[in-house]
């Protein structure tokens, strides 16, 4: 007995190695891109174009930084962005919730064909409503206006697929019916019942719509101009000319990530534990 469990323990301790070296190696490979970023940026033009590339920091990181800031009318591109990423998490998170509830508790007509349809628009290649939709947004003369980057995307199927999936399992019926029982209505039920069981699902949605939001190219570069950017937008006008300005490019790029490092570092524990939570749950 005791030699099974010494090698019992043995097996756990090499398995508990194993996947501790997979996932430093899973770690580094994610982070070398982000690394490497910030080593092109702080190196100039022509170091880059050597061969070998260099594998340090340099000293050109502030200026490249400050010429990207400069070139690129970034700090603009920041408070756009900021807004149209915080506005967009918003609307999708609290819609999605909302919608994510009813497909998953509530009793209507046509629900199933309703969650179906709204399901196959995830089916449906953006590129296909890009025509369609840039003729309302120029018929409504919202053409260089951040409204018409916000508005087409203020909910999305997949926030309320999520929502409702989530809330099948985390949301008992039981809850809802004694809220009922309390003659709670809609709205006070939304707010003292669905919404705190919703919190975790909700935080890690947040996280997904701001980042996905943020990093929109596609629509934002065929509305907007470089004299309304967002920080894609913005990038599209770093290191113009000949011979491109690697490193400025490179210096931009860092510029348009911190941000959203800043938000993970400050809010990637509930985020984590909002999909652990909903693991265990699920």
């Amino acid at each position: 007995m005791a030699v099974n469990g010494s090698i019992a323990r043995r097996r756990r301790t090499s398995g508990g190695r194993i996947a501790h070296t997979v996932l430093i190696l899973i770690t580094v490979a994610s982070l070398f891109p982000l690394v490497w970023t910030a080593m092109a940026a702080s190196r100039t033009n022509t170091r880059l174009s050597q061969t070998p590339p260099p594998f340090w920091f340099g000293s050109e990181l502030p200026t490249n930084m400050g010429i990207a800031w400069s070139d690129a009318n970034m700090g603009m591109a920041l408070l756009n962005t900021t807004v149209v990423a915080g506005t967009v998490t918003v609307s999708t998170v609290l819609f999605s919730t909302i919608a994510g509830f009813a497909f998953a508790k509530l009793r209507f007509r046509l629900k199933n064909v309703l969650l179906m349809l709204t399901i196959a628009t995830m089916m449906v290649p953006p590129q296909l409503s890009v025509v369609p939709l840039f003729m309302v947004v120029a018929g409504l003369e919202w053409t260089n206006q951040l409204q018409a980057v916000i508005l087409p995307t203020l909910v999305s199927a997949f926030g309320v697929f999520f929502m409702r999936q989530y809330l099948i399992e985390a949301l008992p019926t039981e809850l809802i019916d004694a809220a009922r029982v309390d003659g709670a209505n809609s709205l006070r039920m939304l707010r003292h019942v669905v919404f705190p069981a919703s919190r975790p699902a909700m935080a890690v949605l947040a996280m997904l719509t701001f980042v996905q939001a943020w990093n929109d190219f596609l629509w934002p570069i065929i509305v907007l101009t470089q004299d309304t950017p967002t920080v894609q937008v913005a990038l599209t006008g770093l290191g113009r000319g000949y011979v491109p300005d690697e490193s400025v490019i490179m210096a931009g790029a860092l510029l348009g990530t911190l941000p959203l490092l800043l938000a993970f570092t400050l809010f990637g524990r509930q985020i984590v534990g909002g999909i652990m939570q909903g693991a265990v749950k699920g």
